[in-house]
């Protein structure tokens, strides 16, 4: 766990600044004790520092941000967390699966908010870009009874940075071999008495990329489309008086993907405004405001196909109280949210709706300074499917230096969506999708427990820190919501149905070293185990693997005083073969080679060969590696600030 920002507020905006002159230095005792001090929010939604976290938190710093380069949290998260893999569907969206959950139980948050639509399972991974992202949380398993439907197999939450400085201006630009794909961005940081202002563009552009030609009939994919893609951010915080901060977001987001004969085009259109209120010592009031609407379009040539083809709009309230009474931290809160969908895929062009309302309490209590307990109670009630469910959370943490020891369970609850009620659609061709108007909510029970060892290494060439977590879980999930085989009748044509199915048992563990040396040599090696039983959790585009790795070694050093190299990496992934019903092209690791050089004034020059031993699959299938050898990208970032 490693992580560099400093808390901003009680709901977890993260003020964060980074000197572009700064050099990145070897891990000293003092700097692996600030990291345990870091402020991190999304496991118990209060300010908590991580070594008293009582939920496992993996942390993704601004310094490893930075040094993994990578466009969005697709990218970044491919490379950093074992036993989560991203594939294609048919149509080539994206799918998810982690620690043999799939997108739908993943819950991606942006600065604690939703995002609305969805592409294959889960949210269009191309909106969450990083270029104003802080840092990110990832918490897995159930988090139902914080954060309600979609939280059953764990959170990811991107933090926004802060700068404080007069003026800052960041530019970004990297090119990649794989499809011709440049991207280019910025972000303009202003600030001026109490007010602050952060806008952030992206563009990015890549053509089809041909992987085997349609004669390999044992194939199911022969090309990655090309697209484009821009997004845009806007962030105004306000300091209206001492205690009391207001912040307004707002953004547009567009994309085109081109299809063989046609193209799919997304637009999102999103904004909020939150207050933050201390109103006295020891008492913290969040309240927020957030709309957002993300509509997909299909186009052959400049013919649109339908008027309508897909259209979901969010409207969420939102409150969180906090109450700190010394060792005893009290929490409430409660949302509201106005679900909209329109798809010409509705019986009769219709449209449907659904209210949420939920509300949650949680107590956090440290007695003595070795040992904290955090319980939390939740009700969510949905109208569409007239469902509601209790869930709740229990975690405890005993540190017995320089042991931690993390115990948790926690309820999952997952309504079923407006898409799997009442939506009917076509795969691509390939066959229907037919909703369940009668579908029961999915309920799962996680258990955890996680030992973690920090230290340092005093003696030697191999002085520096260290850390060791090793971590096992247990989910054993009710009326899961998956597909069966939907026989034909009449005018309805054969394909698949929404259904329920009982018994599935997911179970793990994670192991995680990390090692820093003050000289500069740095390793980071992960692993996950994965078992499924008693229920068929995989389908064609989500397969659990039962092994899976990432590894890294590094060095990082100054070199002189206008030029030093950055950093220089060799680092890897290796994925298992799934244990699947269906065609895979069995197990694969991929190598890569990082190279990041700072001249001047914090100007840097990144460098990277992927794929470095030029793995190629033998048949390409929606969970294959998606490339064509080795390849190789080249990036620019150059930072500019009032100190010029």
């Amino acid at each position: 766990m490693a992580a560099s920002a400093k808390e901003g507020g009680p709901a977890g905006n993260a003020a964060e600044t980074a000197p572009a002159e700064e050099a990145p230095s070897a891990n000293t005792e003092e700097e692996e004790a600030s990291a345990l001090e870091e402020i991190v929010v999304t496991a118990t939604r209060t300010p908590k520092a991580l070594k008293d976290v009582p939920v496992v938190t993996r942390v993704i710093g601004s310094d490893e941000l930075r040094k993994a380069d990578a466009t969005n949290i697709q990218d970044l998260l491919t490379e950093e967390i074992p036993g989560l893999e991203f594939g294609f569907s048919m149509t080539q969206e994206t799918s998810l699966s982690m620690s043999g959950f799939g997108g739908s139980a993943v819950l991606f948050l942006v600065d604690g908010e939703r995002l609305a639509g969805e592409t294959m399972d889960n949210v269009d991974y191309n909106r969450l870009s990083l270029g104003d992202v802080g840092r990110v949380e990832i918490v897995k398993g159930a988090s139902s009874a914080l954060y309600g439907a979609n939280a059953v197999g764990g959170v990811v939450n991107l933090i926004s940075r802060e700068d404080t400085a007069p003026w800052h201006l960041d530019l970004n630009s990297r090119y990649s071999a794989m499809g011709d794909e440049w991207r280019a961005g910025a972000v303009l940081g202003l600030s001026s008495g109490n007010v602050r202002s952060a806008t952030t563009y992206q563009f990015s552009t890549r053509r089809r990329v041909n992987l085997t030609d349609a004669f390999d009939t044992a194939s199911s994919v022969h090309n990655i489309f090309g697209g484009t893609t821009h997004n845009i951010k806007e962030r105004l915080t306000w300091n209206v008086a001492p205690g009391l901060k207001l912040v307004a977001r707002g953004g547009f987001y567009y994309r085109e993907s081109d299809r063989l004969n046609y193209s799919d085009r997304y637009h999102d259109y999103s904004g909020g405004l939150r207050a933050l209120w201390n109103i006295r010592e020891g008492s913290e009031l969040e309240l927020s405001y957030s709309y957002d609407q993300y509509d997909k379009s299909r186009f052959e040539g400049d013919r649109r196909t339908h008027d309508h083809d897909y259209s979901n709009r969010q409207h969420i309230l939102h409150a969180l109280f906090n109450r700190f009474l010394g060792k005893l931290t009290l929490t409430a809160g409660a949302d509201y949210m106005h679900d909209y969908l329109t798809t010409y895929q509705f019986a009769g062009n219709g449209r449907h709706l659904q209210h949420t309302f939920d509300a949650f309490v949680q107590g956090d209590y440290t007695p003595v300074e070795w040992f904290n307990a955090v319980a939390s109670l939740r009700e969510d009630y949905f109208s569409a499917s007239r469902n509601n469910a209790v869930t709740a959370r229990a975690a405890a943490m005993f540190r017995l230096a320089p042991l931690s020891i993390r115990l948790s369970y926690s309820g999952g609850f997952r309504a079923p969506t407006l898409k799997e009620l009442y939506m009917d659609f076509d795969m691509a061709g390939i066959q229907m999708i037919y909703g369940n108007p009668d579908l029961k909510p999915e309920r799962s029970h996680n258990f955890n427990v996680a030992l973690e060892r920090m230290g340092n290494i005093r003696d030697g060439v191999l002085r520096g820190s260290y850390s060791l977590t090793l971590s096992g879980y247990y989910n054993y999930y009710d009326s899961r919501i998956t597909t069966e085989d939907a026989p034909g009748q009449g005018d309805v044509e054969a394909g698949a149905r929404y259904c329920n199915e009982d018994g599935v048992k997911v179970c793990g563990v994670d192991f995680n070293v990390r090692y820093r040396a003050d000289m500069g040599l740095g390793a980071n090696i992960s692993y996950n185990f994965l078992h499924v039983g008693g229920g068929t959790v995989d389908s064609q585009f989500s397969q659990p693997r039962p092994h899976s790795a990432t590894w890294r070694l590094d060095y990082e050093r100054r070199l002189g005083a206008s030029y030093r190299l950055l950093y220089a990496a060799l680092s890897g992934r290796y994925l298992g073969k799934p244990e699947s019903r269906y065609p895979t092209d069995g197990a694969y690791s991929i190598w890569k080679l990082t190279l990041q050089q700072s001249l001047w004034r914090g100007i840097a020059v990144n460098f990277t060969v992927d794929n470095l031993f030029n793995y190629r699959p033998k048949i390409y299938y929606w969970n294959s590696a998606m490339t064509t050898g080795t390849t190789w990208s080249i990036g620019i970032s150059i930072p500019l600030d009032d100190r010029l």
